[in-house]
């Protein structure tokens, strides 16, 4: 049984985590931990972000907070010590970035069914299980 997992959900395709999640609440048992994160994209040039109103990144990571909150809420167990975090940036840099400072255990994610040109994993899974230091256990969602 791992102390610690993190557990990446992407909000916006949330019921694919289901799966993942259940395999991470079987790993964690009822002494662990469980941070489940969500990570928003940058919106990438700052050309583009002058598209968007002032304080649109901090009202859109509170909204989607809630929205964590309220999945959270509905699929993990509530003897489970869980903590929701929402992260911006990279996918994958903020989930390396996460699993390092919270000093996790393990990474266990989902990752969809590839395509040809994904070579098995998908992007982010493939690049959070090639430079994590921690062991990563991938479920097909």
């Amino acid at each position: 049984m791992s102390k610690t997992i993190l557990f990446p959900v992407d909000i916006n395709n949330a019921e694919a985590a289901v799966r993942p999640l259940a395999e991470a609440l079987a790993m964690l048992g009822t002494e662990g931990v469980l941070h489940v994160v969500t990570v928003l994209p940058s919106l990438g040039f700052s050309q583009i972000t002058n598209f968007f109103p002032k304080g649109y990144e901090k009202a859109h990571m509170a909204e989607v907070g809630k929205l964590l909150v309220k999945w959270v809420d509905a699929h993990v167990p509530d003897e489970v010590e869980v903590h929701p975090h929402v992260l911006h940036g990279a996918i994958y840099d903020e989930i390396l970035r996460a699993a390092n400072k919270l000093a996790v255990d393990v990474i266990v994610m989902g990752a969809h069914r590839p395509e040809l040109s994904d070579y098995l994993l998908g992007p982010n899974a493939a690049r959070v299980v090639r430079h994590a230091r921690q062991s990563v256990y991938v479920v097909r969602s």
